[in-house]
């Protein structure tokens, strides 16, 4: 599986989640589990550091990521990145989608 940080070779986050059928099984090993969610949620201006900190090291932290990127989560902390982390990597993969198809054309 590539990594979560090499954005451009993701898959496409307008494709359907990689579980068709809804679980988020994935969830249940995920080191937040337990945490107080207002920590992934900060307020304007406020800190991400000790959220970002949690998902360190976190099993199912791709996949988080990615389930993020495919349900358009604009706010808190997913997969350890912020949604301007995460909008990033939106741009980059629609850059990269453009120029393929611009190349198959």
């Amino acid at each position: 599986m590539p990594s979560v940080h090499d954005p451009i070779n993701r898959p496409d986050p307008a494709e359907p989640a990689a579980d068709p059928g809804g679980s988020e099984s994935w969830q249940l090993y995920a080191n937040c589990l337990g945490v107080d969610p207002d920590l992934f949620f900060p307020e304007r201006g406020a800190s991400t550091r000790e959220a970002k900190q949690v998902c360190q090291g976190c099993v199912v932290r791709e996949e988080c990521l990615e389930y993020a990127l495919a349900n358009g989560e604009k706010f808190g902390i997913w997969g350890g990145l912020s949604e301007r982390e995460r909008r990033r990597i939106r741009r980059a993969r629609a850059l990269a989608r453009a120029a393929q198809q611009s190349q198959t054309a």
